[in-house]
This record gives C-alpha cells, sequence and structure tokens, in this order.
C-alpha cells in the first residue's frame, strides 16, 4: 500500500478528484478499501495497479488506502458518483440499490450452481443492463467483477439434509429476498445483528448462521457452531468500480488500459478469494477447529428456491437478467 501525495495535495483532493493532485504532470489515481495489505481485494487493486501500468507504459502513480482510512465501502460508492476523493474501489452490489432496483441480484442466494456457473457468468455479459444503468444513474463504472467467497451454513449439529434444515432457526442478513429464500427453503430465517451472531449461537437464541470461510474464521464462529453444512447458497460478487467523472477525465490510452485491468484484475481476484475461501476452510478443519459436511439435497434447495428468485428478479426489473443467468452453462 502506498501513500503517493503530500498532505497539502489531500484537501484539494477530497474536494476536487485526482486531477487536483497532480505530480510533476504525472497522474495519480486513489483507491480505497476496508480491509488490511493480505485481504483479498487489497490484493486485487494492487494487482489491478500493476496490470494499469503494464498497458499504460506511461508514468503513473497511484496510492491506495487501506483499513477503511477513507470510509466505508458505501462511502467509497459515494465518493465515486461525486468525483470526489475515491477514485476505484471494490464495492458491494447492496451498497448500488439507489441507483439500480436490479444491483441486489449480484447477492441473492442460489443464484448460481455452483462455482464454475458463476465464473462463466462473470465472464460473460449478463449483468451488462446493471452495468449501463449504474453507469447511467450513479456515474460510476462496474470494470471488473472480484468476489468468490462460497456461504455456507454454519450449526450447532450435524446438518446434511432436507429433514434436518427443516424449521432450523437461522441468522440471516436483514435483505427482505434473504428472508423468503430461506424460508422457502424450509428453514426458519431470523434477523439479528452480525456482532451478536455469536453469543445468538452460545445462548440458544439461533441454531445457525450462515458465512464464507473468512468470516467464520475471523469471528471464530466455529468455537460455537463447528459443524459446517456445505449448502453453498451464495457465491459472492464484488465488482471493482471505477468514477465515471474521474475516467472521462483521463486520456484515451489510459481509458482503454483501466478498462483490460478491470476485467484482468477481476478475474485474478475471483481466483485468489474462491482459492483461499476453500483452502481456508480445510484448513481449519484440518485444524480440528470444525468439521465440514456435504448437503446431500442441494438439488432440492435450487428447486424451492427458483420460484422465489423468480419472483424477486421480477419485482426489481431483472427478470431478463436472471433468465440469461439461468441459460449460461
Amino acid at each position: 500500500m502506498k501513500h503517493l501525495l503530500s498532505y497539502i495535495c489531500f484537501p484539494l483532493a477530497l474536494s476536487a478528484g485526482f486531477l487536483g493532485c497532480a505530480k510533476n504532470d504525472t497522474i495519480i489515481l486513489r483507491g480505497a478499501t476496508q480491509f488490511d495489505a493480505n485481504h483479498a481485494f487489497s490484493r486485487t487493486l494492487e494487482k489491478f495497479e500493476e496490470l494499469v501500468r503494464a498497458h499504460y507504459g506511461k508514468p503513473i502513480e497511484f496510492e491506495i488506502y487501506p483499513n477503511s482510512e477513507l470510509g466505508l465501502e458505501k462511502d467509497y460508492f459515494a465518493y465515486m458518483s461525486k468525483g470526489l476523493s475515491v477514485d476505484f474501489a471494490i464495492v458491494s452490489p447492496s451498497h448500488m440499490s439507489t441507483f439500480s432496483k436490479a444491483a441486489p441480484l449480484m447477492d441473492m442466494p442460489f443464484l448460481f450452481r455452483d462455482l464454475d456457473h458463476w465464473n462463466k457468468v462473470l465472464e460473460g455479459d449478463a449483468f451488462q443492463p446493471i452495468v449501463e444503468e449504474i453507469e447511467e444513474k450513479a456515474d460510476v463504472r462496474l470494470i471488473g467483477f472480484a468476489g468468490g467467497g462460497t456461504r455456507n451454513l454454519i450449526v450447532n449439529k450435524p446438518v446434511t439434509n432436507m429433514e434436518e434444515l427443516k424449521g432450523l432457526s437461522i441468522r440471516i442478513m436483514g435483505a427482505p429476498i434473504q428472508t423468503r429464500i430461506f424460508q422457502a427453503i424450509t428453514a426458519a430465517p431470523t434477523v439479528i445483528s452480525y456482532s451478536e451472531i455469536y453469543n445468538a449461537i452460545q445462548t440458544g437464541v439461533i441454531d445457525a448462521a450462515e458465512n464464507e470461510a473468512a468470516g467464520i474464521k475471523q469471528m471464530k464462529f466455529y468455537e460455537v457452531g463447528p459443524e459446517i453444512s456445505l449448502t453453498q447458497h451464495a457465491i459472492t460478487i464484488r465488482p471493482i468500480c471505477f468514477s465515471g467523472k474521474t475516467f472521462r477525465r483521463l486520456p484515451q490510452d489510459l481509458k482503454s488500459a483501466i478498462l483490460r485491468a478491470g476485467r484482468e484484475a477481476g478475474a485474478f481476484g475471483r481466483t485468489l478469494e474462491s482459492s483461499e475461501d476453500a483452502e481456508t476452510l480445510a484448513a481449519m478443519e484440518t485444524e480440528g477447529m470444525l468439521n465440514t459436511h456435504v448437503f446431500t439435497e442441494r438439488e432440492t434447495l435450487l428447486q424451492l428456491a427458483e420460484p422465489v428468485k423468480r419472483a424477486y428478479a421480477a419485482e426489481i426489473g431483472a427478470a431478463d437478467i436472471l433468465q440469461r443467468i439461468n441459460q449460461v452453462k
């Protein structure tokens, strides 16, 4: 991570974007991440920097602010939309819903059949209508798709089939589609603050939660929910975003380099995070922290979720997008 601008440039950059801070006439682009240098998102942004340099071939400088130094992802998206403070970042689709009703589709459970399907969808153009809507309404370009964390159930007892899943009280995120889908698969979803999950499982308020391997490890959920049911109900998508206002002020050859680097960095990020997710889960099992259990009726989960997915996609004007995703083989 680098901090290349002097303190004199910082206030001007906050108010006027990157062009307020040129160093010997060299363009400087600013990125931001909530995480430290070891996180997959941070490493993906560093890869993006490396690729832009390689494809552009001219002097250019970057500064990437880690550890939420410039706020949170929702702040980064607002800054990029306004052309202030942040030129590029990785942002969850949920923070784009103000500008695109269809954007939360990218976070919908059971959207993908498996990792191979997820990767093929992101290599194609199924999400192009969302990309275009966000560019038009938010003035933020989605130049690549990273992500790759697979979410599974964190349970205090083994859950391997529909009978064991029925009525299971599961903490979910607050989005209504989460409640509807987990009800459809016969579980009993409840919304609880993320910070309260550990105590809620420990005290029996809930039986389960759901998360990726990195979250399970960081929050030590394995201590209270050591039985991991491999439902693979969600695979994350995390777009690499770039400010439209910044983009338009750049020379054409740099624009081309950024678009190419965004696609390539997205592919890098997907490989990185999906492989690390699997490795982290396997390492915790090897170390005796948890046990994984194959969910033997996952096809049934997909079938039960499908009508809810279709209804939700129709509500948010994304029925065509869902159809395009389902048609990817």
